[in-house]
């Protein structure tokens, strides 16, 4: 019947109890065992009346989903018992069952990419929390969904005080939060905070814990500190360790696709753009953009001379509006706006990076959209906000200090950098097995156009043939 539990047994009920009892502290960390089982569970239909033992049942159910990365229904599974933040069916519940079920389907949220959703989720479990273990919990995974959402003052806020709640009781270490953890590390990255992202996996492996995804997430938080110190040897070693490590199906696929972006930026720093591009074709971004492949992939392509490319594959991303995650809608922007200033559309860069100026100085200030924009073309943008805006002063003044440590080092391949926009586009195409017709087909012009360009991309090479112009077009950047 619908107004029943899910069917299975005392293996379901007892593994339902303890983990609702453990996402809180005071007991632990959830028993992996009963977390498998809860993720292969399906919660069923929403009941006649909820009552606390259903909605505990859904709540640990949520948890162990996110956690187990049992995430295919996606939104559907929580549009199954919730519009517009409310339970569809009449509800008899307590404030403290309402708070863990709110609790869990904003983790639930953050982990299948909709962090804004998961916002609101979290800001209603504080609402409705009556202990200080149920609200460290709420603020916990409230911290997680603003700081994926770039809500970066919002989320140091949750931050403090779910340290203040811990802090003022007999909690052990293991009973701290995972999502606590995340939310800190989002926020260390938008710092480019290496030494507190090395603090932070630190105590994540402190914490005791079976569940691999703990020991998972302190290594991406330790890659992230490489690919910061610029140590890309380090970096990529243990990225692709990680990328390629048994169990990291295991972990939750938020860490494993931040991962990816990461390793394929280290690449494209270390000048292997082909193999970065390969690696994020691998990627799927998800509805909510918390991870966007897109603007990931936009940061390579700049470093190829690929602009006009980097517009049309980014096109769809900007037009979401609001749902696009603001995190990575503010790099998106940046990197739109050096491929319009290469493009020598002026106004559309100004534009761009205006818009992305004030995100940053109204979500708290991330530097992380100027982590992969050359420090020449990031100087130029900011110099054409500063002439339009100058309310963002401030804020243009501290990301221009910023930049000698967080640009990549170089505007483009050596190579590249003499060539217009048009014939660096025609570069990349050489480099491919297409023969000159192809090339002129898949371009829409002639033959004789594309033998023109070639010949000026020749003379600025100081090539006379197109295996030299590759020989010189595929050598690594210093």
């Amino acid at each position: 019947m619908a107004e029943e539990a899910p069917a299975g047994g005392d293996l379901l009920r007892a593994a339902s109890v303890q983990t609702l009892l453990r996402l809180e502290p005071g007991h632990g960390q959830p028993i992996g065992r009963h977390l498998t089982v809860l993720a292969e569970v399906d919660p069923g239909p929403a009941p006649a009346t909820w009552t606390d033992a259903r909605a505990g049942v859904l709540s640990s159910v949520l948890a162990a989903r996110a956690r187990r990365d049992a995430l295919g229904d996606g939104l559907d599974l929580i549009h199954r018992y919730f519009v517009d933040g409310r339970l569809t069916r009449p509800a008899s519940l307590s404030t403290a069952a309402r708070s863990r079920l709110y609790a869990s389907v904003s983790e639930y949220c953050s982990a299948v990419g909709w962090p804004q959703i998961a916002a609101r989720y979290a800001a209603e479990a504080r609402e409705f929390a009556d202990a200080d273990a149920q609200r460290y919990r709420a603020h916990s995974v409230h911290a997680l969904a603003l700081a994926l959402n770039a809500e970066y003052v919002s989320a140091a806020d949750a931050v403090r005080e779910a340290h203040a709640l811990f802090a003022a009781h007999d909690w052990h270490d293991d009973d701290l939060s995972h999502c606590l953890f995340l939310g800190e590390a989002m926020l260390a990255l938008t710092r480019a905070d290496a030494e507190r992202l090395r603090q932070l996996a630190d105590g994540l492996q402190r914490t005791p814990s079976d569940q691999p995804y703990w020991n998972f997430g302190a290594a991406v938080m330790r890659v992230a500190a490489h690919f910061f110190d610029r140590d890309l040897a380090s970096g990529l070693a243990e990225s692709r360790r990680l990328l390629h490590a048994s169990d990291r199906a295991r972990s939750p696929r938020l860490q494993r696709d931040l991962l990816l972006g990461m390793h394929a930026d280290m690449l494209a720093l270390h000048g292997e753009f082909d193999e970065a591009l390969a690696v994020l074709s691998t990627g799927v971004t998800h509805p909510g953009h918390a991870v966007c492949f897109p603007m990931q992939r936009a940061a390579t392509l700049l470093l190829t001379g690929r602009e006009r490319e980097v517009i049309e594959s980014t096109n769809a991303c900007v037009a979401l509006h609001d749902e696009h995650c603001l995190r990575t809608l503010t790099p998106l922007l940046t990197r739109r706006a050096v491929a319009f200033l290469r493009l020598g559309n002026d106004q559309r860069a100004t534009q761009s990076m205006e818009s992305a100026v004030v995100l940053i100085a109204q979500t708290g200030g991330s530097l992380m959209p100027f982590l992969m924009i050359p420090s020449s073309d990031a100087a130029r943008l900011l110099d054409l906000v500063a002439g339009v805006r100058d309310d963002l002063g401030e804020t243009i003044d501290r990301l221009r200090s910023a930049l000698p440590a967080l640009a990549a080092r170089q505007a483009l391949s050596p190579a590249l950098t003499p060539l217009t926009p048009t014939e660096r586009e025609l570069a990349h195409l050489l480099r491919t097995t297409r023969s000159v017709a192809e090339i002129a087909r898949a371009r829409g012009v002639s033959v004789n156009t594309v033998k023109s360009q070639m010949r000026s991309i020749y003379g600025k090479l100081g090539v006379s043939r197109r295996e030299e112009a590759l020989r010189v077009l595929e050598s690594r950047p210093d």
